[in-house]
């Protein structure tokens, strides 16, 4: 398991924005015949293939009072399965030499999975059993359960983990957007056995999942595998939430920490991935707080005044709300100044959009250097499920930097009104500021 904060769903959003263009990636199609599809890159030149696997809905199926659950749930699920316990699974997979990691998310618990073609149907044979027939043993259950205590205490001396967590909860409130995945101690603690298996039966059915494969695997192959390894769960899975309601109001809140530099976490509501501006959207953000150095926050906050090492922003379209975000670090004396000057850039970004110059720089980067080079198997697999799950079209990979390319400068002067929202931002800060 892993700790996703909303930015690092951004960050795979953008990634999903720089797939290089590459007509001989050949997508296929495959549907099983019990009605699982799956998208499949074919690749024979090494006997391996990559899986990645997702079910829609993830953490934020918990149901109220059991905060937490599908998040502990998904660390149990390779703790055991069917006749084996968690040793005795750890055994028959490493003999196999395959690796299986499950992971939950806001909106969505993931599986990947690797595998030689020669064991492949032993590890689809055992990663069947954990998606299953999960045990969920108490003895596994207490002792994740702890690991995950251990790592909520940990947040709650962290001020980067803090920030993001106190913004969430003054936008979210009692959606469980507001809240940590991971729960909070409270609930924790209290999940039983009974909440774990229930928690598995929402989070994890036929109805919200999602398939691709790249490797040593053909069309006829994959379609007989996924009604393997999918037969016995659910038909039908929990309800989806209700859409998020956007409750932060604009302003500064400041909580203490004992720190010489405070934590900044800011943002406003964003935009949606289908959304028809969400391209402009996309370079607007790159220009403004992007991973380059040229970007105008880095150059404003860092190198022209020296008030921090770093400063990013993202758009989070997720599933049910959008944000903008950004985050950075300054000593508390300097806090103040670095909130004025974003506060100032945002707007002025809003009135005048981009120069020529900017947005032609932008494109030629998003356009040309290709951060994500569909390099593996895993990667590639990654990358499709995700196409997927963003509802775009299977030859996205190819049409995409033509989508960049058609983004005009009237485009961006005007979704920039639109989206950035300088009257609407939030400043979460967690240190010891002074001047606010």
């Amino acid at each position: 398991m892993s700790f996703v904060r909303p930015f690092a769903l951004a960050l795979a959003a953008a990634l999903s924005l720089a797939l290089p263009a590459r007509a001989e990636l050949n997508i296929q199609e495959v549907t099983s015949p019990g009605g699982v599809t799956a998208w499949l890159v074919e690749d024979h030149g090494i006997p391996f293939v990559a899986l990645e696997i997702v079910f829609k809905g993830g953490t934020s199926l918990d149901v109220p009072g059991k905060r937490g659950a599908t998040y502990l749930m998904t660390g149990l699920i390779e703790e055991g399965a069917a006749g084996m316990d968690s040793r005795a699974f750890a055994e028959a997979r490493d003999s196999l030499a395959a690796s299986f990691s499950f992971d939950a998310g806001n909106d969505s618990v993931s599986v990947s999975a690797r595998m030689l073609t020669e064991n492949r149907d032993e590890a689809v044979a055992l990663l069947h059993e954990a998606l299953v027939n999960p045990r969920f043993d108490q003895s596994a259950l207490d002792r994740v359960r702890e690991q995950v205590l251990s790592g909520l205490r940990s947040d709650a001396k962290s001020p980067e983990a803090l920030a993001p967590l106190a913004f969430d909860r003054l936008a979210f409130a009692d959606h469980p957007y507001g809240t940590a995945k991971e729960g909070t101690p409270e609930s924790v603690a209290a999940l039983t056995r009974d909440d774990i298996v229930a928690a598995h039966k929402g989070a994890m059915a036929h109805d919200r999942i999602y398939v691709a494969a790249a490797g040593d695997i053909t069309a006829a192959e994959l379609s007989a595998l996924l009604d393997t390894l999918f037969a016995g769960l659910p038909a039908t899975g929990a309800p989806m939430p209700e859409r998020a309601p956007w409750l932060l109001q604009p302003g500064v809140t400041v909580e203490q920490f004992p720190s010489p530099q405070s934590v900044v976490f800011f943002g406003h509501r964003g935009i949606p991935r289908d959304d028809p501006d969400f391209f402009a959207a996309y370079i607007l953000n790159e220009a403004m707080g992007g991973g380059r150095f040229s970007a105008r926050l880095m150059k404003e906050v860092r190198e022209k005044r020296g008030l921090t090492y770093g400063i990013g922003t993202w758009l989070v379209p997720m599933d049910h709300a959008e944000l903008y975000l950004g985050q950075f670090s300054a000593s508390n004396d300097k806090v103040a100044e670095a909130i004025s000057v974003v506060r100032a850039e945002w707007a002025k970004v809003a009135a005048e959009g981009l120069t020529e110059a900017e947005l032609e720089e932008v494109k030629t980067y998003l356009t040309g250097s290709y951060p994500l080079r569909f390099a593996g198997n895993g990667n590639i697999a990654n990358v499709l499920v995700g196409m997927q799950m963003e509802n775009l079209p299977i030859d996205y990979a190819v049409t995409r930097n033509e989508k960049v390319e058609a983004v005009t400068m009237e485009d961006v002067q005007r979704v920039a009104k639109r989206i950035f929202l300088p009257e609407e931002l939030h400043f979460v800060v967690v240190g010891q500021p002074k001047g606010l």
